[in-house]
C-alpha cells in the first residue's frame, strides 16, 4: 500500500482520488533556463511524503535539490549547478573541479579519486600516453548521461518513482568505463535509493575507483548537529598534530558557521551490520531533523568525513569509498587497487534517508549505536592504521 497523509491506500483508491498520480507524487523531466545553469537537464521527483529531490542529467545523474516539508538537505554552493560544456576539467592545476561543485550528491571517478595524481599508462598500450593526468576526484562528474527511462512503476498498490541512464568516461587510446545509474524512490516514503554498475567496456586493463561525495547543509548542518556513525577507529584527520584543536572542531559536534575555517577530512573506520550494511547520519536534534546515508562495507569499504565549515560554504560531507584517503599512489602500493578487465564491474547500493522527525532521528542514532558506539570525545587520537581491503 502507498502511505500518503497518513493512510495507507491502494491503487485503486488513488485513481479514485485524482486524475493523474502526478497529483501527488511523480518524477518530470525539465530543462535549466538561465545563467551557468542554462540547458542543463533535471529530473524532479516528488514522493508524496514531503521529499522533493532533483537528479541533473547532465552530470552524471546526480542529486542536486533535496528538501523536506520546505527543508533543506542537500547543500547548494556559489558554483550553482554549472553547465558541463562551461567545464574544464585540467583548469587551475587540476582544482577546476570547485568551480562545478554542488548539491547532494556528487560523484567521484571512475579511475580516479581524491587529490590530483599521475599515473603511468603502459595498460593502454599507446606509445605516446605515457601517462594519465588525473583532476581532482576524476572526471564523471561532469559528463551527461544518456537517459535511457523515467517514469512511475506499480507493484501491485506499491508505486515506485525511478529513472536510469548510461554515463560514458571514454576516449581512444584510453578506458572506456560506463556507469548505469538507477534511482528510485517509493512513492509515499523519505528514502532515495540509488544503485550504480560501474562496467569496463573497452578492452584494456583499466583501473577503478569510486567515491561518493554526499553534501548536507543546513538546516541539518547547524550549531549543535552531531556526526553520528558506528566508528570503531578513527583512523586519520588532515590536521592531525599540533594543529589538531587548533580550529576548536572536533569530528563530532558541529559549529556554527566560522570565519576563515580550513576544510578539516577524518577517515574513520566503520563497523557494518550483520547485512554489512554501514549507516551514518548528520542529525539536528534540537528541531527533530537529520539525514542517513546506508552503504554496504564491502562495497565502499573506506569512509571519509569532510568538514566545510566556513562562512558561506557552510557543508558537512558523507563520503564512503573504495579505497583509503591517501588515493591511487596508496592503493597500487598496498595492492588495493580495482582493475576491471574488459565485461567485468562493480555494484553499488545505497540508500539516503530523511529522518524527518525526533522518532526518525532517535531510531536511527539507536539503530547506529547498537552497531559500535562512536568514541565519546570529539578530539580522539587517530590511530594511523589503515585496515587491509579485501575485495569479496
Amino acid at each position: 500500500m502507498v502511505v500518503l497523509y497518513g493512510q495507507a491506500r491502494s491503487r485503486r483508491d488513488i485513481a479514485a482520488h485524482t486524475g493523474s498520480l502526478s497529483q501527488f507524487a511523480g518524477v518530470r523531466l525539465m530543462t535549466l533556463g538561465d545563467g551557468v545553469e542554462r540547458g542543463v537537464r533535471l529530473l524532479e521527483f516528488r514522493t508524496g511524503s514531503g521529499l522533493r529531490f532533483t537528479v541533473l542529467v547532465d552530470r552524471a545523474m546526480d542529486i542536486a535539490d533535496c528538501e523536506h516539508d520546505g527543508r533543506s538537505v542537500g547543500w547548494h554552493s556559489p558554483s550553482g549547478f554549472r553547465h558541463p560544456g562551461l567545464h574544464d576539467y585540467e583548469g587551475e592545476g587540476g582544482l577546476g573541479w570547485f568551480r562545478s561543485f554542488s548539491g547532494l550528491l556528487v560523484t567521484c571517478g571512475l579511475d580516479h579519486i581524491l587529490f590530483m595524481d599521475e599515473d603511468a599508462a603502459d595498460h593502454y598500450v599507446y606509445a605516446p600516453r605515457q601517462s594519465v593526468k588525473s583532476s581532482l576526484h576524476g572526471r564523471i562528474g561532469t559528463i551527461p548521461a544518456r537517459l535511457t527511462g523515467y517514469g512511475e512503476r506499480w507493484d501491485g498498490d506499491e508505486c515506485w518513482l525511478w529513472a536510469e541512464g548510461t554515463v560514458q568516461q571514454s576516449t581512444v587510446f584510453g578506458e572506456d568505463l560506463h556507469l548505469i545509474r538507477r534511482i528510485e524512490a517509493k512513492v509515499g516514503s523519505d528514502e532515495i535509493h540509488l544503485h550504480d554498475r560501474v562496467v569496463n567496456h573497452g578492452f584494456y586493463r583499466t583501473p577503478h575507483m569510486y567515491c561518493y561525495h554526499i553534501n548536507v547543509g543546513h538546516p541539518v548542518l547547524a550549531e549543535g548537529s552531531r556526526y553520528v556513525a558506528p566508528i570503531r577507529d578513527v583512523v586519520w584527520a588532515s590536521h592531525a598534530g599540533d594543529d589538531y584543536r587548533r580550529q576548536g572542531v572536533g569530528y563530532r559536534t558541529m559549529p556554527a558557521p566560522q570565519r576563515n575555517f580550513h576544510e578539516q577530512v577524518w577517515q574513520h573506520e566503520m563497523g557494518a551490520d550483520d547485512a554489512h550494511h554501514v549507516p551514518v547520519a548528520l542529525v539536528n536534534e534540537a528541531i527533530g531533523f537529520g539525514f542517513e546515508v546506508e552503504t554496504d562495507k564491502r562495497q565502499f569499504p573506506a569512509m571519509y568525513e569532510w568538514q566545510n565549515l566556513q562562512q558561506g560554504h557552510y557543508a558537512l560531507g558523507i563520503e564512503p569509498s573504495t579505497n583509503h584517503v591517501f588515493g591511487k599512489p596508496f592503493a597500487k602500493q598496498r595492492d588495493e587497487l580495482i582493475w576491471l578487465e574488459h565485461g567485468e564491474e562493480r555494484r553499488y547500493d545505497s540508500i539516503f534517508r530523511i529522518l524527518p522527525d525526533a522518532a526518525a532521528v532517535a531510531a536511527s542514532i539507536a539503530r547506529i549505536e547498537g552497531i559500535c558506539r562512536q568514541p565519546d570525545s570529539d578530539y580522539p587520537n587517530p590511530s594511523g592504521t589503515f585496515r587491509p581491503i579485501v575485495r569479496e
